[in-house]
């Protein structure tokens, strides 16, 4: 315990004088500066607010700062009294105080040293040695599960398996060293055997329990040379006395029972953690089979089965009857759900439009039966039989896709011909995207990654622990409920995962031009999308421009909108279906008076 706490009071030292030689960060215009930083917690309620807003001011910081570095100075000297235990609980509250006031300069390592603080601090204050003794398996079993955790995820990298991470690492400003990447880029055998090592390493880090503890020496060792190494090439110094302060713990309970130096160690700890992750499991498990129920329950609406075998759920207010103005039909982008579109169809009910939204194959209710490999034709195709069925014969349509669904629309439209009266473009994808935007062509592989990652964690069952995401807290709070579940199934991310690798071969293979459309046009681009990656403002003009002359075009940028919230934001939606509203009326007004079309006309803003 005693060798623990130090260890962490180290970290704590070097972080609270870290952060009093850079008080400035903390005043106006400062990278942690409160006045701006206390916005990413208006949804806390006001004690939570008010605690942080009293922790936030500058003289609080530097009377937060300055007793830790005196009670972490402390923490090194010699003895054994319970003052120690209330100098960890200090640390380890006041660190997470400190912690949402300091979003720039706090780590993985200050989040490990407040653990090991307010553990041993709480083992220095227990009543009797057994709750002392679950305290410190509490640390140690946390020390492996870090470990574990980390070693798991980085297997489901490609660059990790083909051991090509390490050399990625070191080519980066923030993380990278100059001299190790030529290294690995001269040795690249060693350099994969590095970074299998390092897997290996993480992955396997709780057989140091096996062999009667013989093996712990060796894997600690290992893991602290490994931890040497990072402080010194990627410049994570303070992970080193971080994560070896729960070392201790690890070889604590890894010793045999036998042995005279834990004689009487009380190890329900493990035990009873089972029991309770056996619970969790089985009700990981109750609540995934509750959500894939509510998922592909479909009580309203109707299903297509289409060209494919694929079986697609669509719902909305499209009639038999006989209706003024195009029937809007809203695709979905890639992980996305037809819920994202909530605020658009509550304003066409308001205004008396009829519209039609359904989830692709594997998304939601629908399902997808195709026995062929998976590719972009084959969604064109069944959004095609989609509208054959589902909207009365010789309606038109206007088919407003957003990201993947804008290109999956302007496909369909090509098809479909003169059914099409307009093509909305919500912040829409382009063929071209990958080989025109070094941005996205780089982000590619990490964009695989994210959605493989969260398909496999959900298959998992970890999908009780999925925090509701922003995007549907601003939606209806009717949707809310069923869009959560559906965001949590791993059917949607199975699907994303399917179509993006599908999108990425297409698009890396699309040579163009665009295929000409004779049909009306709205591009909506987000501000956010554009500020970050001006190219994509140049390939929305080029989805413009693929419309025929004689046809209403327009483009628009919603300010302050980023690729979400022109859907889901509450005001950026309402900005965006004004606009919509807007369009259909300027472009069907003409045809309902059995006047020509209007010219073409250019709006950018």
């Amino acid at each position: 315990m005693g060798a623990s706490e130090r260890l962490s009071a180290v970290t704590s030292l070097l972080s609270s004088l870290e952060h009093l030689t850079t008080r400035r960060q903390n005043r106006p215009g400062g990278l942690n500066d409160w006045a701006i930083a206390k916005h990413g917690h208006a949804r806390h309620g006001r004690p939570l607010r008010r605690l942080l807003d009293a922790v936030g001011d500058e003289r609080t910081t530097l009377a937060l700062h300055s007793a830790r570095v005196t009670a972490s100075a402390a923490l090194l000297l010699p003895g054994d009294g319970r003052w120690r235990g209330a100098a960890n609980l200090f640390l380890g509250v006041s660190g997470a105080l400190l912690y949402p006031t300091h979003r720039y300069g706090t780590d993985g390592s200050d989040q490990a040293s407040g653990l090991v603080q307010t553990a041993t601090g709480l083992a220095r204050l227990a009543p009797s040695p057994q709750a002392q003794d679950a305290l410190m398996w509490y640390v140690a079993l946390q020390s492996n599960l870090s470990y574990l955790v980390s070693g798991w995820i980085k297997l489901l990298g490609r660059d990790w398996r083909t051991g090509a991470a390490l050399t990625g690492v070191m080519r980066t400003r923030t993380y990278g060293h100059e001299h190790i990447w030529r290294l690995t880029r001269r040795h690249p055998r060693s350099a994969r055997a590095v970074a299998h090592g390092v897997l290996a390493l993480e992955c396997l880090f709780p057989v140091l329990y096996l062999k009667g503890g013989r093996l712990t020496r060796p894997v600690l060792g290992s893991v602290a040379a490994f931890h040497v190494a990072n402080g010194f090439v990627m410049g994570l110094g303070r992970f080193v006395p971080a994560f070896a302060a729960m070392h201790p713990m690890v070889a604590y309970t890894s010793t045999p029972r036998s042995h005279p130096a834990v004689a009487g160690r009380d190890d329900r700890m493990p035990g009873t953690l089972g029991l309770l992750f056996a619970g969790a499991a089985v009700t990981a498990a109750a609540l995934a089979v509750h959500r894939r129920l509510r998922t592909t329950d479909h009580p309203y609406g109707g299903t297509v089965t289409t060209r494919h075998g694929n079986e697609l759920s669509h719902d909305g207010t499209v009639t038999g009857q006989d209706a003024a103005g195009p029937a809007v039909v809203f695709v979905h982008g890639l992980g996305a759900l037809p819920a994202h579109f909530s605020w658009y169809t509550r304003a066409l009910n308001a205004n008396g439009r009829q519209w039609l939204a359904y989830s692709r194959a594997g998304y939601g209710p629908s399902r997808r039966r195709a026995e062929t490999g998976h590719h972009l034709d084959e969604s064109v195709d069944d959004l095609v039989d989609l509208i054959g069925a589902a909207v009365p014969r010789g309606r038109q349509v206007t088919l407003v896709g957003h990201s993947l669904g804008g290109e999956i629309s302007r496909r369909a439209a090509a098809r479909l011909g003169a059914r099409v009266h307009s093509v909305v473009y919500v912040d829409s994808s382009h063929p071209e995207q990958l080989n025109r935007s070094g941005q996205q062509g780089r982000n590619a592989q990490h964009v695989e990654e994210m959605i493989r990652m969260t398909s496999v964690s959900l298959r998992m069952g970890l999908g009780f622990l999925m925090q509701t995401p922003e995007w549907v807290m601003n939606l209806p709070a009717t949707v809310r409920g069923r869009a959560m579940a559906e965001y949590a199934d791993p059917r949607v991310w199975t699907a994303a995962l399917r179509e993006w690798r599908s999108a990425e071969r297409d698009f890396r293979s699309f040579d163009g031009p665009l295929d000409p459309l004779d049909a009306h046009a709205l591009v909506l681009s987000a501000q956010h999308t554009v500020d970050r990656d001006p190219e994509h403002l140049l390939m929305h003009r080029d989805l413009a421009d693929a419309h025929l002359p004689g046809r209403t075009v327009r483009t628009a940028v919603i300010e302050g909108a980023d690729h979400d919230g022109i859907l889901t934001d509450p005001q950026f939606a309402g900005e965006a279906v004004r606009r919509i509203l807007a369009f259909l009326d300027d472009t069907t007004a003409p045809a309902a008076a059995g006047q020509h079309p209007a010219p073409a006309e250019q709006e950018a803003r």
